[in-house]
């Protein structure tokens, strides 16, 4: 299955971001791909208000998502914000197209780094997972990353999960974001596609302060941890052809999922 990452860096213009989306996925369904993928907070970039721009699934924003998928044929993964409850959003991650219109809302909010998601955000509950071509795929969102237990549940039917991340800047914080991709791909013997928002210092000299907005480093972990590919701060799109099978050789090998007792 060829799955692009598209490592953009989104503002706080939902309509200029679907122009980014349309973009990108016509880019990547010209080359093959399957299910192209994007970040935590696709719609409208983390640190301004998100209640105005929060819609729900069935909105103008993932409804032109969804025709764009379909229009191209394939599945898009994006980031967005739904109403939550009282005057707090959902943090989703959209999957739309091929028939599928569906949500997932992340579970582990950021309350880390003097940054509190939860004020704003409320959060998920379950995890969800959805199928492409017979193959059933996962789903995370950036903070997730730092809970293994979520990526145990998911790998017992999924091979292959995608984490969107809008990931903060800081000292030692892309070292965490690296070592955590790759130990959460060797805790499920999965394929971690892992697609960050773009640095946005890099990309338009913009520092928007405390708020988690990105700082790129998407890559592609195999289910032994090694990291396939892997891009920089800067804009950019990983296509990447996800051997399916290489999960069951590599769970034969490495049988952490079987012999785990708690």
């Amino acid at each position: 299955m060829r799955i692009a990452l598209c490592q953009i860096s989104s503002t706080a213009d939902p309509q200029e971001n679907l122009v980014t989306v349309r973009t990108e996925v016509a880019n990547a369904a010209a080359q093959g791909a399957r299910v192209v993928q994007f970040p935590e907070a696709t719609q409208c970039r983390f640190g301004v208000p998100l209640g105005p721009v929060a819609e729900p699934l069935n909105g103008p924003w993932a409804t032109a998502v969804r025709e764009i998928a379909d229009e191209h044929n394939v599945v898009v993964v994006a980031g967005m914000f739904t109403p939550g409850e009282g005057n707090r959003v959902a943090n989703t991650t959209l999957v739309t197209g091929a028939g599928l219109h569906l949500g997932y809302d992340k579970i582990h909010l950021f309350d880390a780094f003097g940054f509190r998601e939860s004020d704003t955000v409320t959060p998920g509950d379950k995890p969800v997972t959805f199928d492409v071509d017979a193959t059933t795929i996962g789903l995370a969102t950036c903070y997730d990353v730092r809970f293994p237990e979520l990526f145990r549940t998911l790998a017992g039917t999924a091979p292959v999960i995608l984490l969107g991340a809008s990931w903060g800047a800081g000292p030692g914080k892309a070292d965490q974001w690296d070592l955590l991709v790759r130990a959460r791909a060797l805790d499920a013997t999965s394929w971690i596609l892992a697609c960050g928002q773009a640095d946005p210092v890099s990309t338009f000299g913009t520092d928007h302060g405390s708020a988690p907005t990105g700082i790129g480093r998407s890559a592609v972990v195999d289910p032994l941890g090694s990291v396939r590919e892997r891009l920089g701060g800067a804009p950019g799109t990983i296509l990447s052809d996800v051997d399916v099978p290489l999960v069951e050789e590599a769970r034969t090998m490495l049988p952490v999922l079987a012999n785990r007792r708690l």
